[in-house]
């Protein structure tokens, strides 16, 4: 089991980052948040889990244990798959999850895609009393930039441009913006941040992208 990684960042390519360790690259699944706080050539740490199929080793990897412990709860949930799980951690932090169990909150899943709602109800009775509810959140970053950036994310790939391309973007734009306004800021509205994407971005790009078949990844 490979419990956790840390090593210089190589590559960071939607959800995927590629961490050096040893002289070996790893490829880790990360939400877009986690993708788009590590910095390519600097160091990151992540705490991980393995995932072992018949025909695939996956490695997961989060950046606190709240959000592993949390992960790997709900991949033992009926019909959640790694991705699902991953989803769920893309759109909610470990203790709105813990709030929307606590409250019966099913609703609160089925804003996750991939997750529908018999799905969302199973999440509640499976995680019932599993999840300790704390009276204020300290995640890595605000909830509201984790689903801003993933929202944009997913917006761009829609409108045809590559994952590579769209992860990027996403990751230029909340930083410039993050820059500009201050750590204290509130999160940017998804339609500005979107805006400000496709204007870095450009008709351009997009036509090339298409052009080039790399419109989806």
């Amino acid at each position: 089991m490979i419990s956790s990684v840390r090593g210089l960042v190589r590559s960071a390519l939607g959800s995927t980052v590629v961490i050096e360790v040893g002289g070996v690259g790893l490829g880790v699944q990360v939400t877009p948040a986690t993708a788009l706080g590590v910095r390519i050539n600097e160091e990151a740490r992540l705490v991980t889990t393995l995932i072992v199929r018949e025909d695939s080793l996956t490695l997961y990897g989060f950046p606190n244990a709240d959000e592993l412990v949390v992960f790997e709860l709900l991949v033992g949930v009926t019909g959640v798959g790694p991705k699902s799980a991953l989803g769920v951690l893309a759109v909610l932090t470990p203790n709105q999850i813990a709030h929307a169990v606590a409250g019966e909150d099913d609703g609160a899943f089925r804003k996750v895609s991939g997750i529908g709602p018999k799905t969302a109800k199973l999440i509640v009775l499976s995680l019932a009393g599993k999840l300790a509810v704390t009276a204020a959140s300290t995640p890595t970053r605000p909830s509201g930039a984790r689903s801003v950036a993933a929202s944009v994310q997913a917006a761009l790939i829609g409108l045809g441009w590559s994952e590579r391309v769209a992860a990027e973007a996403v990751d230029e734009t909340l930083t410039e913006l993050a820059d500009a306004a201050g750590t204290d800021s509130a999160p940017p509205a998804v339609a500005a941040v979107l805006r400000l994407a496709l204007g870095r971005l450009g008709p351009a790009a997009h036509h090339a992208a298409v052009s080039n078949g790399s419109g989806r990844s």
